[in-house]
């Protein structure tokens, strides 16, 4: 398996998750400051997976993100769990709307940046076919054509550009089409966990699978938002 690479200017956080990660199988490359991250993900092998912090001396977290996005090749591709300050939600959404797979604010314990590092993997192992995803038919919406197996969406059957994770979100949308459901109850389902208190990245994920389905995404039709509680996919179109 490639080495991860922590970005992270504080070097004792590092050093310990290093330790952590590497106690259960991992192994894991320092970079304290954006510079030197963005030279190692250059270089070979190819990182498996970016751990970032927001705050570095050099460069912005974001900006980096935003650097690994626009890479040539394979690079460019590399997952990015994003460290941010608790209480920041906006430099979360800005992240994922980056491009950023995931997020854990500090403080955190390292069981939960394994098990974050760990989904998020699967996620990949999955769209590139080294691992079977669950076998369900190809689920169809009118233009829409969703296909759990391949993990491909498309609309009049053009390909529809999504992470992992937004795949994730739009099938359990899509398995519950007609059912209200809230932030929570499709995080949980994704994840595995409860969405953080006040925490709206969901809804930066959103926007962007509508931009991917929707004819007009200012006047959706398939994900439709039910004020104050959550999002509904509509199983038949207005």
């Amino acid at each position: 398996m490639n080495p991860l690479l922590m970005i992270e200017d504080d070097v004792r956080l590092s050093q310990m998750v290093a330790d952590y990660l590497t106690q259960t199988g991992y192994t894991v490359e320092q970079a304290s400051s954006a510079h030197h991250g963005l030279e190692r993900l250059q270089a070979s092998p190819t990182p498996a997976l970016v751990i970032l912090d927001l705050m570095l001396p050099d460069l912005d977290g974001l900006e980096v993100c935003r650097r690994i996005r626009q890479l040539p090749g394979e690079e460019a591709h590399t997952p990015v769990l994003m460290l941010t300050a608790k209480g920041d939600p906006m430099d979360r959404v800005l992240g994922l709307d980056i491009g950023a797979d995931d997020y854990l604010t500090k403080p955190f314990e390292p069981r939960e940046l394994l098990a974050r590092i760990r989904a998020i993997q699967r996620r990949q192992e999955i769209a590139r076919g080294r691992i079977e995803a669950p076998s369900t038919p190809v689920m169809r919406f009118g233009a829409l054509e969703i296909d759990r197996d391949a993990r491909r969406v498309s609309v009049h059957g053009r390909p529809c550009e999504l992470t992992s994770y937004q795949f994730d979100l739009l099938a359990v949308m899509a398995e519950r089409a007609g059912r209200v459901l809230t932030r929570e109850q499709i995080m949980e389902a994704v994840r595995g966990r409860e969405l953080e208190a006040f925490d709206r990245s969901i809804d930066v994920h959103m926007g962007r699978i509508r931009a991917a389905i929707e004819l007009d995404v200012k006047d959706p039709k398939r994900i439709l938002t039910v004020r104050g509680v959550g999002y509904v996919f509509a199983r038949q179109q207005p």
